[in-house]
């Protein structure tokens, strides 16, 4: 459990926090049964008695969810209840099943999440918003989208894509593409959406690695198919991994100090992405917009890191 009593966006906000695991196979209780999530489910939850909005972060690349466990503690210190589920955790190209499970799981919500939250908690699903990294952010896209045959029953208010990428290079996307190369060509019906790129992530690390975010499939891209109001903010001199925990444990977590091109430290991109996030979230889902335009002004006095690109189209 967390806590601070900071307002600064880009620090731990002023609520206590909460991780909590929801196995595929949990029923909450005996009294009040519940169908489980569909996917197994890492939640970030405010344990102060109130309502929140809900956002659901989709992992990247055969990373897993817990791998974003400070950043979900970070964004839920700020008044929002953070949803992750393992999509999978061993993946091809095609990402056809993680867009049917994430619309499944987004669905679940309205029936199963609040038997697993603090009885004090409500889930405020009329304020949700999809998040995903890497291709995970492909994945969010693809769902608000509604192009593939899997669409949630609840509305997707905002989105936002962390470094998304669409495959290794224009021509060579994975399955089913999402970007079509025309400029303002999704059809999003207004929904806000916050594009984060990573500076170095279409850097390769070595000759043996091509870079993680590649030029042709990566933030840009999805930036300019986006129509307004849309936000892209590019964090100078950091990588496409360094928003995850500053401790990745296991083979997986330790590649990823290994396949792609990083900053010095993890902190502080988590701290800017995190911040971002709770600006934009703030803005679009509560009606404060405080933050955001201090950002978008360069007044903010704490930023992390140094915005390398900043774009908005409204």
């Amino acid at each position: 459990m967390s806590s601070s009593s900071s307002s600064n966006a880009f620090e731990d906000g002023k609520y206590k926090t909460n991780l909590l695991t929801i196995n595929s196979s949990s029923r909450c209780c005996k009294t009040t049964p519940s169908p489980p999530p569909p996917k197994q489910l890492l939640v970030a939850t405010p344990v102060e008695e109130g309502e929140y909005p809900v956002v659901m972060l989709l992992h990247g690349y055969l990373l897993y969810n817990s791998f974003y466990s400070q950043l979900m503690s970070h964004v839920s210190s700020h008044g929002f209840i953070l949803i992750a589920p393992q999509l999978y955790s061993i993946a091809g190209p095609d990402t056809t099943d993680e867009i049917k499970s994430t619309a499944e799981t987004i669905d679940w919500l309205s029936v199963g999440l609040k038997h697993f939250l603090p009885p004090q908690v409500t889930p405020n699903l009329t304020k949700l918003a999809l998040a995903g990294h890497s291709r995970g952010g492909k994945t969010a896209f693809a769902v608000a989208l509604e192009k593939f045959g899997y669409s949630p029953y609840l509305k997707i208010k905002t989105l936002i894509g962390i470094d998304p990428v669409d495959g290794m290079a224009k021509g060579k996307q994975t399955p089913p593409p999402v970007l079509t190369y025309e400029p303002n060509s999704f059809d999003l019906n207004k929904m806000p959406v916050l594009v984060i790129g990573s500076g170095l992530g279409e850097t390769a690390r070595n000759p043996l690695f091509p870079p993680c975010a590649p030029l042709g499939v990566n933030h840009r891209d999805f930036f300019r198919e986006c129509q307004g109001p849309a936000w892209h903010f590019v964090a100078k001199d950091y990588g496409h991994l360094d928003m995850l925990d500053d401790d990745t444990k296991g083979i997986r977590g330790k590649s990823s100090y290994c396949l792609c091109k990083n900053g010095e430290e993890r902190r502080p991109m988590r701290r800017f992405v995190g911040g971002i996030v709770v600006s934009f979230l703030k803005a679009y889902l509560e009606g404060d917009d405080c933050e955001l335009v201090k950002i978008k002004d360069g007044c903010h006095e704490d930023l992390p890191v140094e915005i390398q690109e900043f774009e908005v189209t409204m």
